[in-house]
């Protein structure tokens, strides 16, 4: 009953709304509602900056859990939930695995330095180095399967002092006497962290000076290579103990060294082993003659490999010597799998010396290709010649050089070769591409090299090339002397398969939009594109997916988009009627088409399948026509889109599911009366002619019963009534003058205003009336909310009768204790906000007379 008697005071108010419709400065309003201006210091902290981690030394965290570290960054031993769940393998540990293993080991001095730089120089400084190689294996290799190790019995992991080291290092004292056991069931993280402890093991051993027992872990580890049961983390396990080896290889080749020093003076940077002294070679004999007596094949193969570098303080054919002998002892091996890796192992360790031994043997293509698949391509991109010169003196038995020029071709459509070696490389390659007489081994090879044609070079030569394929590939040859100066097309008849005709089109168009920069409207070009679009568009069917017809729309869009013929209005128009004819069954092109010549709109529009399609065309035609000053077209468009409105569905597919078109019809309308607010009255049509119209259209469509999308829209109505009433409009369109031009405030249009106004007012009263029940009190209280705040935006609340018109809906917002509390105390804070500018003193008043009910 309150309610009805709040809603009967209400409709005594209605006549007073849009009387006192609040007078807008919307250029005052604007200064008002902007953000406040800041400086800002770029020194400062900024969450799109890069961050910075800086590692800090800490000491280990005992298996107790008690650490004496005083550092920031916390302890890596500590259990990370995501790490376990991830199983050892997130990204952000992965980084933290390509550091460098040794972080134990002592500063660099300069020459050392250097010397480091100049060993990475021989290869180059764009060879990829193994600690971004180790990275990518370690995340790809991972298991869920149950692993085994070899190990002495669990200790912590300490600092490298006196008792926990001596005690760890007493039981791996009898590691060939049988007293280490296997542990059984680790899963890949628990595998990880034994390891680790190995690897700390090792450095802890070695820096207490324990030479002998760092090597017996060594070989410990090296054993582990040995087991292949789980084959998929087998690389992963590689990776991990090779870390191990190199930790170790770079400390026995760091002690040696820091033996060389002669009166402070390090070895210089090309030494010879003449400047060695004694005891330096006496403990690097010493060194190998310990491995050399390790019993089992594998891990002897793989320290002696890890401190080969050390051949370097002996003799200057050292490390050139062992080479044989260590590549004799891989085919001791028997599991096929350890030995590929023990012969990439050999092959980390010294690489260049590995490659000039190879360079001299007779049949080495097998190992050129396996260089230039594996290799980083702008490594190879850069050496082309010189691999083009090792391909040419390979010999050809069992491995062809076809094969060869296929990788290195692979390689250049990744990354660029130096700019005046390209037509070289292409001459030299296609010597040898052309001789193929099999189609199947020219095709594998010269498909390759057609996208380098095409990256570096012109169409004549991209024509001589398709001409040779197409030469290799028609078996008759019948066409040879008819064909035309245009390869391409010709070059596309050779797919007869459909679906693969259509996979090759669509390659071609989207490799087209990616790298076309600037429109075209070269006949040639143009001709050869509606072609392949052509045959895109006439692979559609009734069994073709919405995501395939989407796919194949968007490339030819992309392609419709980049046609251009200036200032040239008639063969601009020529195209898209020819474009319109042949992509008649894909909507999204017609649409495009529609945006792209307003001759389509009246034709086309009609005749698409999606409503609100054809409802919002109507009004961006509409639009269009207007910022180009055709008022007459404007109004067909928008009376258009008026009487299409009652058409609209109750239900309608969005993205194969059917779903209400109450929201979508919402979103179109308030779209449309923004555009309407600049739309010149008719001067045959009367007062808000289009307004009227639209408003009746509304009041006949049948809106769901649970529905109050259409109180939402009246109110929408409203915010378009006020800014009609306003001297100036808040937007215009150019050189279009709209009703505030028009009518400059007349009295007679004001008042047909306010006449619309109050039957507007009125449907939203009799709507709230009708949620009065007590199932539907809840949207009672939202609409009103919605209802208040439309006033207080457009009405002068400095009339009494509207100012009381505003509370009354404040209070019946909150009557049935279904007010949304956190929105009304928003509401408020900002009425008070409000009272403080300038002509606002009234809201003060206002707030005070707007109460803050409990629920309870």
């Amino acid at each position: 009953y309150v309610g009805e008697v709040l809603i009967a005071f209400v409709r005594s108010l209605v006549k007073e709304f849009f009387v006192h419709a609040r007078s807008r400065n919307y250029v005052s309003e604007s200064e008002v509602c902007k953000l406040e201006s800041m400086p800002l210091d770029f020194g400062d902290y900024h969450p799109l900056k890069p961050i910075t981690v800086t590692e800090s030394k800490t000491k280990k965290m005992n298996r107790k859990g008690s650490t004496s570290s005083t550092s920031s960054s916390s302890s890596s031993s500590m259990m990370d939930p995501l790490s376990s769940v991830l199983d050892g393998t997130d990204p952000l540990s992965l980084f933290a695995a390509a550091a460098d293993p040794v972080t134990t080991a002592p500063p660099m001095d300069g020459a050392r330095r250097k010397r480091d730089k100049d060993e990475s120089s021989a290869v180059g400084s764009d060879f990829e180095p193994w600690s971004s190689k180790r990275g990518e294996i370690l995340a790809r290799y991972t298991t869920t399967e149950k692993l085994s190790i070899v190990s002495g019995k669990a200790t912590t992991t300490g600092s490298a002092v006196s008792e926990k080291v001596r005690t760890r290092l007493e039981e791996l004292d009898d590691l060939e006497e049988g007293s280490q056991k296997e542990l059984l069931n680790l899963t890949q993280q628990d595998y990880m962290n034994r390891i680790e402890e190995l690897n700390q093991s090792l450095k802890d051993a070695w820096s207490s000076d324990q030479k002998v027992k760092a090597l017996k872990i060594v070989i410990q580890c090296s054993k582990l290579l040995s087991d292949t049961t789980v084959i998929q983390f087998y690389p992963s396990k590689f990776v991990l103990i090779t870390d191990i080896l190199d930790t170790f290889g770079k400390l026995v080749y760091e002690r040696i060294l820091s033996m060389c020093v002669d009166n402070r003076v390090s070895l210089p940077d090309n030494f010879s082993p003449e400047s060695v002294n004694d005891t330096a070679k006496e403990t690097c004999l010493n060194w190998f003659f310990k491995i050399a007596s390790i019993r089992e094949l594998i891990p002897r193969f793989y320290v002696e490999a890890a401190i080969l570098k050390c051949n370097k303080f002996l003799s200057k054919t050292g490390i050139s010597e062992c080479l044989p002998r260590l590549t004799s002892m891989i085919r001791g091996i028997g599991d096929p799998l350890v030995a590929v890796y023990a012969r990439a192992y050999l092959c980390r360790v010294l690489l260049t010396e590995m490659m000039e031994r190879c360079k001299k043997l007779g049949n080495n293509a097998l190992l050129l290709n396996s260089v230039m698949s594996a290799f980083r391509a702008e490594f190879i991109a850069a050496r082309s010649m010189d691999f083009i010169g090792m391909i040419k003196e390979c010999d050809e038995s069992g491995f062809p050089k076809h094969l060869l020029f296929r990788s290195l071709g692979l390689n250049l459509a990744l990354a660029d070769p130096p700019e005046n070696d390209r037509l070289q490389i292409l001459n030299e390659a296609w010597k040898v591409i052309t001789k193929l007489k099999n189609p199947q081994d020219y095709i594998n090879c010269a498909e390759v090299w057609v996208e380098y044609t095409c990256r570096h070079f012109t169409k004549r030569e991209v024509n001589t090339v398709l001409a040779d394929v197409i030469k290799h590939m028609t078996p008759d040859r019948a066409f040879e002397d008819a064909y035309p100066q245009e390869k391409f097309l010709p070059f596309l008849d050779m797919f007869q398969k459909e679906s693969v005709r259509v996979e090759v089109c669509k390659c071609i168009m989207e490799s087209f939009i990616k790298h076309q920069q600037e429109s075209t409207k070269d006949p040639v070009i143009l001709n050869a594109l509606l072609h392949i679009c052509k045959t895109m568009h006439d692979s559609v069917n009734a069994l073709t997916l919405e995501d395939e017809k989407r796919t194949l729309a968007a490339l030819i869009n992309g392609f419709i988009k980049m046609v251009s013929f200036g200032r040239d209005f008639e063969q601009q128009l020529s195209f898209y009627v020819e474009a319109r004819s042949m992509f008649c069954n894909l909507e999204p092109v017609l649409v495009q088409l529609i945006h792209a010549c307003v001759a389509f709109c009246f034709i086309t529009i009609p005749s698409l399948s999606s409503i609100f399609t054809r409802l919002n065309l109507y009004l961006h035609s509409g639009q269009v026509a207007l910022a180009n000053q055709c008022l007459s077209q404007a109004d067909a468009f928008f009376k258009a889109a008026v009487s299409l409105v009652p058409e609209v569905p109750k239900m309608i597919s969005v993205d194969g599911k059917m779903r209400p078109s109450d929201a979508f019809l919402l979103e179109f309308l308030c779209n449309f009366f923004s555009t309407l607010l600049v739309v010149p009255d008719h001067p045959e049509q009367g007062v808000l002619f289009l307004v009227r119209g639209l408003l009746n259209v509304i009041q006949d469509y049948t809106w769901e019963d649970n529905s109050d999308d259409k109180v939402r829209i009246y109110t929408n109505v409203l915010h378009l009534l006020s800014a009609m009433t306003q001297e100036a409009y808040i937007y215009h369109v150019d050189k279009v003058d709209s009703n505030d031009a028009l009518y400059g405030g007349d009295s007679k249009f004001l008042a047909e205003i306010n006449k619309l106004s109050e039957t507007v007012v009125s449907q939203i009263l009799d709507h709230l009336k009708t949620l009065g029940k007590e199932e539907s009190l809840k949207r009672q209280s939202q609409l009103a909310l919605y209802f208040f705040n439309t006033i207080l935006a457009h009405g002068d609340l400095r009339n009494n009768r509207l100012n009381q018109l505003s509370v009354n809906l404040w209070n019946l917002a909150q009557k049935h204790g279904f007010a949304d509390t956190k929105t009304m105390v928003k509401t408020l804070e900002y009425i008070k906000r409000r009272s403080k500018q300038p002509e606002m003193s009234h809201f003060t008043e206002l707030a005070l007379r707007l109460p803050l009910q409990s629920r309870t």
